[in-house]
């Protein structure tokens, strides 16, 4: 078995009660082309999946029971975890309490985590092309903000591997909600730039240029190292991202 390998960020590795990690495909039991899939509506095996997810777990110090998951939706939906749970139909998610691993399945899709040191909130938001245009990382936190008086200022912000402008193609009807400065147009097919949306969204909010952390990971091109659904369709795994708290 590949050991398994991991993304972490350079800006959470400085809070020692921050627990974060985006996983790859290297490693796990899945056969090809899954590998370290850790998603279930993907065709792999479930049994394979529960044992991939325990080996991703492992590696970060976390069980499975201390996870909350999302059914994401590509809502624009924010919910808080009071503990770890299962929330159906939501993508984004935000806690204070330790122990409770936020998780954020993404093939493409820009995963955005967010660590606010001084009145320890976490948040796990997916924003593909719909949450993007709705404003779902803006939408968080606002209510992080008017909920439970989190300043922008303070948060750290990482946005984690996701797909890139030049390789995320889309027809006209999707491509024009975006601004001209965040897409380009090009034989009638549109590519937004969706990490450069939500890294705008963090600085309109108030997010500090300095604490905010951008990947510059692409999962369509990095064949090795992350699942794809752009590139491999129906046959591409999932990547979880998990950030959490222990004191």
């Amino acid at each position: 078995m590949i050991k398994t390998e991991i993304i972490y960020s350079r800006l959470f590795k400085k809070y020692p009660e921050l627990i974060f990690g985006f996983s790859t495909r290297k490693g796990g039991v899945s056969p090809e082309p899954y590998c370290l899939n850790l998603g279930n509506l993907t065709g792999d095996d479930p049994l394979n999946v529960t044992e991939n997810r325990k080996i991703f777990f492992n590696e970060l110090g976390i069980k499975a029971e201390e996870v909350t998951f999302q059914k994401q939706i590509h809502s624009s939906t924010v919910n808080y975890s009071s503990g770890p749970q299962l929330f159906e139909g939501c993508d984004a998610v935000y806690t204070d309490k330790k122990n409770n691993f936020l998780a954020v399945s993404t093939a493409d899709c820009i995963p955005v985590f967010l660590f606010d040191p001084k009145k320890k909130f976490i948040a796990g938001i997916h924003s593909g092309w719909k949450g993007t245009y709705n404003k779902i990382l803006t939408k968080t936190i606002t209510e992080l903000e008017e909920k439970h008086s989190v300043n922008p200022s303070d948060i750290i912000a990482y946005i984690g591997p996701g797909i890139s402008q030049d390789n995320y193609e889309t027809g006209k009807e999707v491509g024009i909600l975006f601004d001209e400065d965040i897409r380009y147009e090009k034989d009638g097919k549109y590519f937004p730039d969706l990490k450069k949306d939500n890294y705008r969204q963090l600085l309109q909010k108030g997010v500090r240029e300095e604490n905010i952390e951008v990947s510059e990971y692409c999962t369509f091109t990095e064949k090795e190292l992350f699942h794809s659904y752009r590139r491999d369709g129906m046959k591409s795994g999932r990547m979880l991202g998990i950030i959490g708290m222990r004191f």
